[in-house]
């Protein structure tokens, strides 16, 4: 069994930097401060072409609840095309109904559009009114793997549930945790769980290079500093990377 670090890049360099640190796989996305969205044509093809790193493309229209309407499912079966068209290895993606159950009537259709890439249900699955049941339903479409925080606000609290999912599962599909993962958290995750691939942003916030500075000015909402950003840091990745190859020699 071979563990796997997947890296939630939302900038270019941070593609880079997850290929540098020896990262496995990629989610791209973007803004990631609101949960991440699709990313762009452009950044996907930056990704898929110069990285060489197997590359899943987050679906995702618009920050909030994963309850979609037709315009807003029509543009994301629009960005399962592109992300296909470009190369992308596979989308990560989920949806739910109004009542908390799993959206499967779309999810099979986008799961179709999707063929061959590869599909992960994202933690919408976290959202759901009943984990056991939608697990039945997320394998039965057929997905790849389920990424999940176990219904908790980290992976770490959310150990208890995601063993449970492990066991049910029975290596029917890959249960891969995710939400605040680290070096630190990463071993006793994996051993309280089961699990052998983890879902992590690996990274920290990068002040800007920029001298002239307009500090009174936003370009989003609050007091958001506009000289700051996160990016993931390749020495976190390689960190993630050796703990994990260590558990499973």
């Amino acid at each position: 069994m071979n563990a796997i670090i997947e890296i939630c890049a939302g900038s270019v360099e941070s593609v880079y930097a997850a290929r540098k640190g020896g990262a496995g796989r990629i989610e791209l996305c973007s803004a990631l401060s609101e949960g991440g969205l699709t990313p762009s044509q452009g950044l996907i093809e930056y990704a898929v072409t110069l990285t060489g790193i197997e590359t899943m493309v987050l679906i995702r229209p618009r920050s909030g609840d994963f309850h979609y309407t037709r315009a807003e499912y029509g543009v994301m079966k629009s960005d399962v095309f592109a992300a296909k068209a470009r190369g992308a290895s596979g989308i990560v993606a989920g949806m739910l109904n109004s009542d908390g159950s799993i959206d499967t009537c779309r999810m099979k259709e986008l799961i179709e559009m999707a063929r061959p890439m590869k599909v992960t249900f994202h933690r919408a699955f976290d959202m759901c009114r009943d984990p056991f049941r939608a697990l039945e339903d997320i394998i039965e479409m057929g997905c790849e793997r389920i990424l999940t925080s176990g219904q908790a606000a980290t992976a770490f609290e959310g150990t208890s549930l995601i063993a449970q999912l492990v066991e049910q599962a029975g290596g029917r599909i890959i249960i891969m945790p995710g939400s605040g993962i680290n070096a630190g958290n990463l071993a006793e995750i994996a051993r309280k769980t089961g699990t052998f691939e983890f879902h992590l942003s690996a990274g920290q916030m990068v002040g800007s290079r920029m001298s002239h500075r307009k500090e009174a000015v936003s370009m989003g909402k609050g007091s958001r500093d506009e000289y700051g950003f996160y990016q993931t840091d390749a020495g976190l990745v390689r960190e993630a990377v050796e703990i994990a190859r260590s558990l499973f020699v």
